[in-house]
């Protein structure tokens, strides 16, 4: 039996309480959470502030009462404040606290720009079932509203408020939307929110905040910025991602990575051999590029946290491989996705991994021509021009036909197939799913004549 203690209540602590139960029932497992809820799902909080989940505890997946019924103790509101590896203790609501094994489960928080009256009422962020009940609440009182940020939350939020009547403007430091896409698919995506949004947004470009305005009361009135613009709305949902919660564990001695996160290898352990990091706290590793990297993700979570269980157990042993950076989103009726590398991130990486990106891009019936409802959809691939290795991917279509590519790709990626490798791969087919030769295989018939030359 092993007092295995878990620091964070969110996808990756809640997994691992979980498993590290069921793997040995002797086992003593505490879960401490500096707030008072835990297993709940982020990233339902945009479709329940557009009203596709009806219910905020809907998002809730498993609750405090279900985890002690198992035997796990539940701590809400519990800061972790120290952490002293030598002593296998860890100090927390001014309490020590003894294990064997320590199972970090940090998340992230909000990367607030640092500007005046950020703050301020009716400014929010999206990173607890509160918070998405209080813009929520806000939006139903509202008819415009401000979003910094334009990846997938914004993208997200943009549908969520328009659905609702809300007219939107989108503030985003950078050139484009969706800058984590190549330049010509961030192109696709602003037409296809253009058109589904029909006048109820506004995006302005290379516009950087730099004080947020507000009236007597400390309410948010405005945000100018540095070009001078000054746009107003009635509130306004911060959209500027997520940095990894590391503080208290790079004070104790835990080694924090490149990319800023806590370093950890492929059995989830830090440089302690009895403290582990799983979760948005946690560096990744980019199977492609065979380097550091950081995404936050439920999906990784909840995996990473299992590992991190089973190695803690002591009893199994578990690699995490790594991870892809596949993302997918929906926006309306449309599906927006990607795996592995861009062209963009292909040819940053070319002489450190010694690539020749090449890539090709086509838009293709999702179905058979003669099917009803019909659609475009446009593939991206990225491969190696000299080895022919397939290196990432990224979809734009209607309904979820994007999904079953990227997802194809993404198998492709973890196999490190090739160009013709995939050619080769027999794909189910019928007029109703794809075109006799799926979107995918004639990108791929078109880089394999890229190749020859």
């Amino acid at each position: 039996m092993k007092k295995i203690v878990i620091i964070g209540g969110g996808a990756a602590g809640a997994k691992a309480a979980s498993k590290v139960k069921r793997l040995n029932p002797n086992n003593q497992v505490e879960l401490y959470a500096r707030t008072n809820e835990i297993a709940y799902s982020l990233c339902g909080l945009p479709y329940f502030i557009e009203g596709s989940v009806k219910k905020i505890d809907d998002l809730i997946i498993r609750t405090p009462e279900e985890f002690e019924k198992n035997g796990i103790s539940i701590f809400l509101n519990h800061e972790a404040q120290k952490i002293i590896p030598e002593k296998n203790c860890i100090l927390i609501n001014d309490n020590h606290i003894f294990y064997d094994e320590l199972i970090l489960a940090l998340g992230a928080y909000v990367d607030l720009p640092n500007v005046e009256n950020v703050n301020a009422k009716n400014i929010f962020s999206l990173r607890s079932l509160e918070s998405g009940t209080l813009v929520k609440q806000k939006m139903q009182q509202s008819s415009s509203v401000l979003i910094v940020g334009a990846g997938y939350i914004a993208i997200e939020l943009i549908e969520a408020f328009t659905k609702n009547g809300i007219n939107v403007t989108l503030l985003e430091k950078n050139t484009r939307i969706a800058s984590d896409f190549d330049n010509d698919f961030s192109s696709h995506i602003q037409k296809m929110i253009d058109y589904k949004t029909k006048g109820h947004l506004k995006c302005h470009f290379n516009e950087h905040v730099i004080k947020f305005n507000v009236d007597e009361n400390y309410n948010f009135v405005s945000a100018t910025c540095e070009s001078g613009n000054e746009f107003f709305a009635d509130f306004c949902v911060l959209a500027t991602g997520a940095k990894p919660n590391v503080l208290i564990a790079k004070e104790s001695g835990i080694k924090i990575g490149i990319t800023g996160a806590i370093e950890v290898d492929s059995k989830m352990r830090t440089n302690y051999s009895n403290i582990f990091a799983c979760g948005d706290c946690a560096q990744k590793y980019c199977i492609i590029t065979r380097q550091p990297t950081y995404i936050g993700l439920g999906t990784i979570a909840n995996k990473e946290g299992r590992v991190a269980a089973i190695n803690a157990d002591g009893v199994g042993y578990e690699n995490f491989d790594g991870v892809l950076k596949s993302t997918i989103t929906r926006f309306y009726d449309w599906t927006i996705s990607k795996t592995g590398l861009t062209m963009q991130e292909a040819q940053n990486h070319a002489k450190n991994i010694n690539l020749e990106p090449i890539c090709s891009s086509i838009t293709k019936n999702d179905k058979a021509g003669y099917m009803p409802n019909v659609n475009k959809m446009t593939i991206k691939i990225v491969a190696d021009k000299r080895s022919g290795e397939i290196l990432g991917a990224q979809g734009i279509g209607w309904s979820g036909n994007i999904t079953q590519r990227i997802n194809t790709i993404t198998s492709a990626l973890k196999s490190r197939l090739t160009v013709e490798q995939l050619l080769h791969l027999d794909l189910a087919y019928s007029p109703p799913f794809s075109s006799s030769i799926d979107p995918i295989l004639t990108a791929c018939y078109q880089l394999k004549e890229m190749m020859k030359k």
